[in-house]
């Protein structure tokens, strides 16, 4: 049963948006490999960006979350980012310059290529 669930899970998230997101881009006629590249770039911003904004939180134990013993987690979620909120009132960040250019460089590029196509659709005059 818990392998169904999760194909249905995994259809539902992952495959239906997509499929149409594909669809939608054949449809306004724009390249594969800007559909090819744009659709990499949006799953990996939103996975690293729901990373980045969960880490300073314990998943299933309170113990495994950085803030524990030292303060309370604190989410934000565009740009994300966590951070501990310590006893005297100081945020610190639980994420390291990484991942924060992994989600900086995907996000662009997910902006950046539905831009392209869209300058590349303008009529010329």
């Amino acid at each position: 049963m818990k392998p169904l669930l999760l194909l249905s899970v995994l259809l539902i998230v992952f495959v239906v948006p997509t499929a149409g997101v594909w669809s939608l881009g054949r449809r306004a006629k724009i390249p594969v490999w800007m559909r090819a590249v744009f659709l990499p770039a949006g799953w990996l911003a939103v996975v690293v960006g729901g990373i980045l904004a969960q880490r300073a939180h314990g998943a299933l134990f309170p113990e495994t979350s950085p803030c524990h013993r030292t303060g309370m987690p604190v989410t934000r979620y565009f740009p994300p980012d966590s951070f501990c909120l310590h006893d005297d009132g100081e945020l610190r960040t639980v994420n390291g310059p990484a991942g924060k250019v992994v989600f900086w460089t995907a996000f662009g590029t997910a902006v950046a290529v539905p831009g392209a196509a869209l300058v590349r659709r303008r009529p010329r005059s």
